[in-house]
């Protein structure tokens, strides 16, 4: 699977640093369906490609939603650009999507001459063209023919892209189109996926004309998340004067919804010195950074390479050393007893007890609540009778979920662990709840009992 991205602009090489890779070396990064690789076969002064070339790996593939039996292994993901693609895109160049560069920002912030050549995409030239055209592209899209034998055009498109542009808009009108194009993302899409869409589309999907048709492939055509984006996008545009008198309001993405529960959790607990265990690619250590009132954060987690993610996020080699003395990112495994863990104020389990396997998760209690014993700990997880709600949705909201957890059945966990650790516990909800269903995330704050302090 390849793409590749070009420009005359002199000296053409400065694209190594809007990309933010060096254009003499090879760079390559894990992803979770295979390998993605940045490199540059050509790099002169007055033009210079870089070319972004995904390696599916099968077997990871086999994990992901997207397929069974004999089409585990028979299907065009290794070739055609395809949502997979625009995942290792959002993943090597997270900096050149948000314009963002250290060394070239006002050529980040410049239009410059590109040129895009997806070799394979699924899709029809006149689909391409009223996508692309738009956005200020001229576009070349070639139907890629079968055999001689077989005679006839196959569903692919060889499409050529050209145009002068910022490197970021460039980037993130592939980002959104390359998986709408493709119309078959490989992974369940959640309500953060119109977050994602928002994000990427800022500046240029409101007025698309097609912006119906690419929030609902998006959003893999569930009505009620298109429904909705759509609706965010009409309230980002310039209100006539009638409109500017009524209040627009916004409803935050669940994500964020649960951040701002456990910020709260935190100011209310009066922490400081505060644990993030299985901070993943640090989502939320990036939101605790910010509040100056905390001196201690720690980030834990299993995965080496979801650390590594962590310490990019927070540019923790660029932060300067008083910010820096604040953060520490440590290995650990939550089922374990770690004396590094022990004296914090506060514990974060954000979506984590869900990835433990039910006969593990007494061990997570004996390491958290017994051998840490932090002053509080916060807990949040999925609330399954809310499930109804997700369209589309079977099973769990996630691959790698191990259970998920009626208000009952988290009640009664959380209760039983305050029983046995001496810590009391109150439980809300997280995000708008239904009558019947109540909140789609449950959250609980246990705080340690005055009896056993």
């Amino acid at each position: 699977m390849l793409l590749t991205l070009t420009t005359t602009h002199r000296p053409a090489t400065d694209l190594g640093y809007l990309l933010v890779k060096h254009p003499g070396k090879v760079h390559s990064f894990d992803v979770p369906t295979g390998t993605a690789h940045v490199l540059y076969p050509e790099a002169e002064e007055d033009r210079c490609t870089a070319a972004l070339l995904l390696d599916i790996d099968p077997q990871r593939l086999r994990a992901q939603r997207d397929a069974f039996e004999l089409s585990q292994y028979v299907n065009d993901r290794p070739y055609a650009a395809s949502s997979l693609l625009a995942s290792a895109l959002a993943r090597v160049f997270r900096s050149a999507l948000r314009g963002a560069s250290r060394d070239r920002p006002e050529l980040a912030a410049t239009s410059i001459p590109l040129e895009i050549h997806v070799p394979v995409l699924r899709g029809t030239p006149e689909l391409v063209r009223r996508l692309f055209t738009p956005l200020g592209w001229q576009v070349t899209a070639t139907p890629i023919p079968f055999e001689a034998e077989l005679g006839g055009d196959s569903r692919y498109v060889d499409v050529h892209l050209s145009g002068e542009l910022r490197v970021a808009d460039a980037l993130n009108h592939l980002y959104v189109l390359l998986p709408v194009l493709d119309d078959g993302k490989h992974y369940w899409v959640a309500p953060d996926e119109i977050e994602k869409l928002l994000r990427s589309g800022e500046g240029w999907l409101a007025a698309h004309p097609e912006k119906v048709l690419i929030a609902r492939r998006y959003l893999a055509h569930r009505r009620s998340l298109a429904t909705t984006a759509l609706q965010l996008l009409e309230a980002d545009q310039p209100a006539t004067e009638e409109e500017a008198e009524l209040p627009v309001t916004r409803r935050a993405p669940l994500a964020e919804q649960r951040r701002e529960a456990v910020l709260a959790a935190l100011t209310e607990v009066g922490a400081s010195r505060v644990l993030d265990l299985g901070c993943g690619g640090g989502a939320l250590l990036t939101a605790l950074v910010k509040d100056r009132g905390l001196t201690e954060i720690v980030g834990a987690d299993v995965s080496t390479r979801s650390l590594e993610q962590a310490a990019r996020r927070l540019r923790l080699d660029r932060l300067p050393e008083r910010q820096k003395d604040r953060i520490r990112l440590i290995q650990t495994a939550l089922t374990y007893r770690d004396d590094r863990l022990r004296g914090f104020d506060a514990a974060v389990l954000m979506e984590v007890i869900e990835h433990i396997d039910l006969p593990r998760l007494p061990a997570l209690e004996a390491a958290v609540f017994g051998h840490a014993r932090p002053s509080a700990v916060i807990v949040t997880t999925p609330n399954v009778e809310y499930n109804v709600h997700y369209e589309g949705l079977t099973g769990m909201r996630h691959s790698d979920h191990r259970f998920e957890w009626t208000r009952a059945e988290f009640a009664a966990w959380a209760e039983s662990v305050a029983a046995a650790h001496g810590y009391t516990v109150t439980i809300r909800g997280v995000g708008e709840a239904d009558e019947v269903t109540g909140a789609p995330t449950q959250l609980a704050l246990f705080k340690i009992s005055e009896v056993t302090a």
